[in-house]
């Protein structure tokens, strides 16, 4: 009997001795889960990305017109191409490219009708041109370069060939104002297109040789609303020179040139 109560009573105590042990154990703390973050989204390269320009101008009814009239101004860039092999340009809003590069150019020249400009009686009538070409440019943060070749379609089909250069500047965030030279030339068959007339032209008969046509200066401002969204403007002064400032019909006119151009732009992205 003794020996029955001493085990219980040395069970008990192992068992109480255990679980005062097992109640001062100190557990070590686990350490802070970390939480990768999740992946950001990334956004798929568009296609196509192209600026689109419209507006209302003002210029003269015809070369060497002392009267003007006011239509609408249409204007296109292609910013960025990306079709398989064929990739050029950037999708980026602000990217601003730099250095030499290829260009599109292009300008629409409005028709020339007798019967609307009774001063031009006995001349010929001419058709409206689109003038398409191409042209080679520098770009830099404050300095802009082009030289461009066009031919016409329409009223004349003739080369004709530009050169200018910009001074830019950035007065305030988003506001880039440009000013800089331009000359224009033209074969002798686009001169005499124009600037040329018959015997039956009040102001006698001409014939109007090529080369130099004019040289003025275009200061230009755009001003960015938004990625997609921003105005500009162009006032221009051109000046015939050589034959087209002796022709007929601009020393009955006036051979100082002024334009003017106000406009929204849209920059599109297609992704297709």
């Amino acid at each position: 009997m003794a020996n029955r109560l001493f085990l219980a009573s040395a069970a008990c105590a192992a068992a109480f001795a255990g679980a005062a042990q097992a109640g001062d154990m100190t557990v070590a703390p686990s350490e802070p889960m970390v939480m990768a973050p999740a992946p950001m989204p990334v956004a798929p390269t568009p296609n196509l990305v192209f600026t689109l320009a419209g507006g209302v101008t003002s210029t003269p009814e015809y070369f060497g017109s002392d009267s003007y009239t006011v239509g609408p101004s249409l204007g296109f860039a292609l910013n960025y191409v990306n079709l398989g092999a064929l990739q050029f340009g950037s999708p980026d809003p602000y990217y601003q490219p730099e250095g030499f590069g290829l260009r599109g150019s292009f300008r629409y020249i409005d028709e020339r009708d007798a019967s609307d400009n009774p001063e031009l009686a006995g001349t010929i009538d001419v058709d409206a041109t689109y003038e398409l070409g191409l042209g080679l440019g520098y770009q830099s943060r404050n300095f802009d370069a082009f030289a461009d070749v066009r031919y016409g379609f329409g009223g004349h089909e003739e080369f004709v060939g530009e050169i200018g250069a910009d001074v830019k500047a950035r007065p305030i965030d988003r506001l880039t104002l440009s000013a800089g030279p331009r000359v224009l030339f033209g074969t002798d068959d686009y001169a005499a297109t124009y600037f040329s007339t018959p015997a039956t032209f009040a102001g006698g008969a001409y014939d109007a040789d090529g080369g130099v046509i004019s040289a003025g200066i275009e200061l230009g401002a755009n001003y960015r609303l938004s990625e997609n969204w921003g105005i500009e403007g162009t006032v221009s002064y051109d000046r015939f020179v050589g034959d087209a400032a002796d022709s007929p019909i601009v020393e009955q006119g006036d051979r100082d040139q002024y334009g003017i151009t106000v406009g929204l732009i849209r920059r599109i992205t297609l992704d297709f």
